[in-house]
């Protein structure tokens, strides 16, 4: 075998990841804060880059329009080789079809959705210490346990090793903290979850008699359902039981919870709208972003500096702002495409309820579009639309099926549904086993293994049986 030294010259394909290529895929799987956050970094970084008063004069916005494409005439004859014409043409059916839905800013959300209370539940206890009558001593113990509180209200780690890092008796800790656990809210300051409501039955008058043993000696057993050993050992009967299990069922096993943390309730905002309007539903992109434009001073640069060095900065910040601009609008029509197509899908749903909820796949909306089927995950990830039905994930519509008695595909979200309405409106005194509702769904035309029942069940967090049983 003889080794030579020659040139072979071949043609391959290859996909090249581009900056820019790069840049539209991250937009196109920014949820609608996210965005927002990216594109204020950009105009800090970016000084070409501008926001554009919507009430301007509409002679400056000609004038502004004629001088943005000669500068796009003379950028792209100057070493571009990107070919605008298929986008162009999205971008303009985009347009088209947006008209048809318009919301305006001051019908966006009521002021009333948001929460002015910033009050953690650390500044809510330390507030109930400082009007208490302690010495200094006593309330710098009392700062402490509070900074050691989680966010549920309990507090961590062991008395005596309080007691050694503070330099105190652990009798000093012990009645500190009483003191802190008569706080509001009830059952803060516990250690553990029988002290947490023993201290809520303490505060309430009408705490019955057998509880607190109840809570003492047989927790366990509450949560296993070994309701008749409970009642063979404290000599009571079922329907004593039951009453005794209602009312500690009202006690909050987590009562720091509503004021946990110091973090602001995040509320969510739809990346997409679905208003039916005259019995059509037309759609509209959410994304409350500023317009953006070219700034004016180096527009102006750009068009008359003969200098090569400030030709070069600006191009390559143009490069930057015109690859943006252009990025989020091939978002928006990527966005709308994908939600029009899941509308036209899933209208049954929207006109009828979550029982006519097609199952389908992010393929079948690929091959419809002609996308590939990672676009389509990109843009329904991490993206809410709000419809006449209420707030969904875009990824809720998509779920697999399972065929029916008549042969036809039902949503496995469909079957949830009619699952969890059986056992919500099924005799609690005597509720349905996985058996009885594998052959209730049947009668539906809903053909279910038991064993699918109860994986569905314990996906939806819903208790067997024998735990659902009252008396």
């Amino acid at each position: 075998m003889t080794i030579n030294f020659e040139l072979i010259v071949e043609q391959t394909q290859k996909l090249v990841m581009t900056p820019a290529l790069q840049q539209a895929i991250t937009l196109l799987q920014f949820s609608t804060p996210e965005l927002q956050d990216f594109i204020q970094n950009e105009i800090i970084n970016n000084p070409l880059l501008d926001t554009q008063d919507p009430e301007h004069d509409p002679e400056r916005e000609k004038e502004i329009k004629s001088d943005e494409n000669r500068i796009e005439d003379v950028f792209f004859s100057r070493d571009s080789s990107f070919d605008w014409s298929d986008y162009f043409s999205e971008e303009a059916v985009f347009h088209r079809e947006r008209k048809t839905a318009v919301r305006t800013e001051q019908e966006s959300f009521p002021i009333d959705l948001y929460n002015f209370n910033d009050k953690n539940l650390a500044e809510h206890l330390l507030f109930q210490l400082q009007i208490c009558t302690l010495d200094k001593k006593r309330f710098a113990i009392g700062e402490y346990l509070i900074g050691n509180l989680d966010s549920y209200g309990y507090l961590r780690g062991e008395i005596s090793d309080h007691a050694r890092y503070l330099q105190v008796s652990e009798e000093e800790i012990l009645d500190t903290l009483k003191i802190i656990q008569t706080f509001e809210p009830p059952g803060v300051g516990a250690r553990n979850l029988v002290e947490c409501l023993l201290i809520q039955m303490e505060a309430r008058p009408d705490t019955p008699p057998l509880a607190k043993t109840l809570v003492q000696k047989y927790l366990t057993e509450i949560a296993g359902g070994k309701y008749r050993l409970i009642c063979r050992e404290m000599g009571i009967s079922l329907k004593e039981l039951q009453t005794l299990l209602d009312f500690i069922r009202t006690l909050n096993p987590k009562p720091g919870a509503y004021l946990g943390g110091a973090e602001k309730v995040r509320y969510i905002v739809p990346d997409v709208l679905v208003e039916k309007i005259d019995g059509e539903y037309f759609i509209t992109i959410n994304d409350n972003i500023p317009n953006l434009c070219i700034n004016p001073f180096y527009r102006n640069l750009f068009m008359h500096s003969g200098e090569e060095s400030v030709q070069g900065f600006i191009k390559k910040r143009l490069d930057s702002a015109l690859w943006l601009m252009r990025s989020i609008e091939q978002r928006r029509v990527t966005l709308y495409k994908v939600t029009q197509e899941i509308v036209r899908i899933q209208k049954p749903f929207l006109e009828h309820g979550i029982h006519y909820l097609k199952p389908l796949t992010l393929k079948e909306v690929a091959d419809f579009l002609g996308m590939h089927e990672s676009t389509v995950c990109r843009a329904t990830a991490n993206k809410y639309v709000q419809t006449p039905r209420g707030l969904f994930p875009l990824k809720f519509f998509f779920s697999v099926g399972l065929c029916d008695v008549g042969g036809s595909v039902r949503s496995v979200r469909s079957i949830k549904s009619y699952l969890k309405e059986l056992i919500q409106n099924e005799n609690p005194s005597s509720p349905y086993s996985d058996q009885e509702i594998e052959s209730l769904l049947k009668k539906e035309g809903i053909s279910v293994s038991r064993r699918t029942i109860t994986k569905y069940r314990k996906e939806m967090g819903i208790p067997p049986s024998f735990k659902r049983r009252r008396v």
